[in-house]
């Protein structure tokens, strides 16, 4: 898990920013990734689930926003086993275990990189609700790029 999101981080980052997602990639692990247990399990109303393919290929989590609203966390998936559906897999996965915890809307925000995934959201009924510039840095966010906030309301 952590294999695949050091992989999927150095994939979008651009030269410039190297330094800067290092930090990010670390405080991310540090502060949430090395320990999905407390972080995700030791609280109700959240979740995190892996696609195996005798290694594991994507990831997804959940975390309590409010009351009625559940954020989207660390969607990826292995860039060989892109276009398969897994990423559409994951999310719908995600968004049935967030009715289910009583949740009626997901949010998620994502970086001005990831523009296959802005497009997965897009198509899967989520609407852009903000856009942020220079977003700061946090383990949500490498900081200085901009992001774009989405939500679904789940029926």
């Amino acid at each position: 898990m952590i294999g695949l999101f050091r992989e999927f981080m150095w994939e979008l980052t651009p030269a410039e920013l190297g330094e800067q997602f290092q930090a990010y990639i670390e405080r991310a692990i540090s502060q949430e990734l090395g320990k999905v247990e407390e972080y995700y399990f030791a609280r109700e109303r959240q979740g995190f689930w892996v696609a195996d393919d005798r290694r594991i290929v994507g990831m997804v989590g959940i975390e309590r926003h409010s009351d009625d609203a559940a954020e989207l966390r660390r969607m990826a998936v292995e860039k060989t086993q892109r276009r398969k559906g897994i990423g559409r897999q994951l999310l719908a996965h995600a968004e049935a275990s967030c009715r289910e915890y009583g949740y009626h809307r997901v949010v998620l925000s994502t970086s001005e990189l990831q523009t296959a995934a802005m497009q997965l959201y897009k198509s899967s009924g989520y609407r852009l609700v903000r856009e942020e510039a220079a977003a700061a840095a946090s383990h949500k966010s490498v900081g200085g790029l901009t992001r774009y906030h989405f939500e679904k309301a789940l029926t």
